[in-house]
């Protein structure tokens, strides 16, 4: 067996080099660590909040719109059909909603508090999955709906709901 020449060498230690360094761990950028919660303006300090985006509603409306009109004889007979062109367009029937909803802080949700959470969502026929105390699809789908019959499209716990199904104490 031949030994390889120095220069194809150091071509393959280059290469060598080049293509392991994309599998070298990044460091992470300076400044960069869990952001501050996002609160509404004015939201008292330590509370918790979510922003609760529902999408726009958009509705597909079909026209026809006359291009030519029906050409008549004297007598009314229709010589030439009228000509009609086919415009669909999308209309906002209501925007994209940004609303604000406060909700328990991660402190609080222990898996003691979550299991408390299933068993009373159980309890209301809203809740079918295992008591796991951990929020897992089946919860968030069934926060949904028992939100959802008060106005709230969402599936994160709000605090209202918390308080409702006796989880948190009610402020006074």
């Amino acid at each position: 067996m031949t030994k390889p020449s120095a220069p194809i060498v150091a071509r393959l230690s280059l290469v060598l080099t080049i293509g392991l360094g994309a599998c070298m761990p990044l460091e992470p950028a300076v400044g960069t660590g869990t952001n501050a919660p996002e609160a509404p303006p004015g939201a008292p300090p330590g509370t918790c909040w979510h922003r609760n985006t529902s999408p726009a509603v958009i509705q597909t409306v079909t026209d026809q719109v006359l291009v030519t009109a029906a050409v008549a004889d004297a007598t009314g007979q229709i010589i030439q059909p009228a000509v009609f062109r086919t415009v669909t367009r999308q209309d906002i029937v209501q925007p994209r909603r940004d609303t604000w909803l406060e909700t328990p802080c991660p402190e609080q949700l222990t898996p003691e508090f979550t299991a408390s959470l299933q068993r009373a969502l159980a309890a209301r026929g809203y809740y079918r999955g295992a008591t796991t105390g951990q929020i897992n699809r089946a919860t968030r789908l069934a926060i949904r709906r028992y939100q959802k019959e008060t106005g709230l499209d969402s599936s994160t716990l709000s605090l209202d709901t918390a308080r409702q199904l006796g989880l948190i104490a009610i402020a006074h």
